[in-house]
């Protein structure tokens, strides 16, 4: 029996949502067979941060690393799916005292945010706070992944989120699909493209069931 492959990765295409006054997703063929050309092929126009993908440091501090010289091992590894119900704003370890955290080196967390399509930008969302953060850091989390679209609200510009996940040394995903990802323990796989002065990347993030 195969082992199943829940894909956690959203859709890339010309509707799907980005950050308000970001680059939209376009696909453009620039040779095609049925036009004589000896193979199919497309350009790419993208955001770093559509759809699924992962932050590099250097999106939100001057100086750090880019994506290319990111450490891989966050991004690869057992992985515990967890489910929160707040609706908005900051959460807080006790957010999650239901679960035990320190079940995996990597955390993903189901949200409210589920309920959006991917061409629906949600202006409202659950994020960490700087306090989850030092309390997952306690708990040498590598990883921080999420269907929201931000560490930190919409309207912030000091962003204490994403900079208490880059104190605490843990990575970041965001926009993941987690909708048929039951709470557990996975394996997963979510690397990110190697671009050099990158400050992000899209990613094809996927888990397979361990417990």
């Amino acid at each position: 029996m195969k082992e199943k492959i829940v894909d956690i990765s959203r859709n890339l295409a010309p509707d799907t949502a980005v950050w308000p006054g970001d680059t939209p997703f376009s696909l453009r063929k620039t040779m095609e067979r049925r036009q004589g050309d000896a193979v199919n092929l497309t350009t790419l126009t993208i955001s770093a941060h559509t759809g699924s993908h992962a932050d590099a440091p250097y999106h939100f501090v001057d100086g750090g690393l880019t994506m290319e010289a990111v450490d891989l091992r966050p991004y690869w590894g057992p992985v515990q799916v967890v489910t929160v119900g707040k609706e908005s704003g900051a959460l807080l370890p006790a957010d999650f005292s239901a679960y035990d955290l320190a079940r995996a080196e990597r955390l993903l967390v189901r949200t409210p945010a589920s309920k959006y399509p991917v061409t629906q930008f949600p202006l409202d969302f659950p994020y960490p706070s700087p306090e989850l953060a030092d309390f997952l850091g306690s708990l040498s989390i590598l990883l921080y992944g999420t269907d929201g679209l931000s560490m930190d609200d919409v309207n912030s510009t000091r962003l204490p989120g994403h900079n208490a996940m880059l104190r605490n040394g843990i990575a970041i995903l965001e926009g993941l699909d987690l909708t048929q990802a039951a709470d557990g323990l996975y394996e997963l796989a979510a690397l990110p493209l190697k671009i050099v002065g990158g400050d992000g990347s899209p990613v094809r993030a996927v888990l397979r069931r361990l417990a």
